[in-house]
């Protein structure tokens, strides 16, 4: 599971087929955090269903996720809190400080997304969080942290000077014409 890249999906910046996106960038070996929460748990699974990998990293849809068989699952911190995970070999959550880095460590995730550590335009307007936040999250926990939020070839590796294990890249993978030029960008650094 730990590979130091993994993709974090959203079909509305996708360009092209993104069942294809998808399965092409698990092809390369590259985790996918299938990250589509503004479907329905029933739209959810079926999307499961039609990129039929059993190996994606599941998303919210904790229900959906075990009818398919997902054996791992990124949550929410707030999910992570009052959630049943057993059955899940891998746990990640979504964190934004040292605090809640903790809890999700605490709560049993096998690993953490911290940001946003770049601007990004996910976040618009929201300054990031930087490398130093990025830094001391690493030193509070045990568990692999990837850096999440804004990162390109560019500046992934001022993240993992800061302590990340990884890189967790959305836009990059979901709008570039070719995924595997676009890994290939970051071999050098990961």
């Amino acid at each position: 599971m730990y590979n130091k890249l993994i993709c974090i999906s959203n079909r509305s910046l996708c360009s092209g087929n993104f069942i294809e996106r998808i399965r092409d960038i698990l092809d390369m070996g590259i985790p996918v955090i299938l990250r589509e929460k503004d479907l329905t748990e029933a739209e959810y699974y079926d999307m499961l269903v039609n990129i039929d990998r059993k190996e994606i990293i599941a998303h919210t849809f904790i229900d959906a996720s075990k009818a398919y068989g997902c054996l791992k699952i990124h949550l929410p911190l707030p999910l992570l809190e009052t959630a049943d995970v057993s059955g899940f070999e891998v746990v990640g959550s979504s964190t934004h400080s040292i605090e809640q880095a903790c809890r999700a460590e605490k709560l049993g995730a096998s690993y953490i997304t911290a940001g946003h550590v770049f601007e990004t335009d996910c976040k618009k307007g929201l300054a990031p969080r930087g490398t130093e936040l990025l830094a001391e999250i690493n030193k509070t926990v045990s568990i692999p942290v990837y850096a999440l939020g804004g990162i390109s070839s560019d500046n992934a590796a001022a993240a993992i000077s800061a302590g990340a294990y990884g890189a967790a890249v959305m836009s990059g993978f979901m709008k570039c014409d070719d995924p595997r030029e676009y890994r290939d960008r970051y071999k050098h650094i990961l």
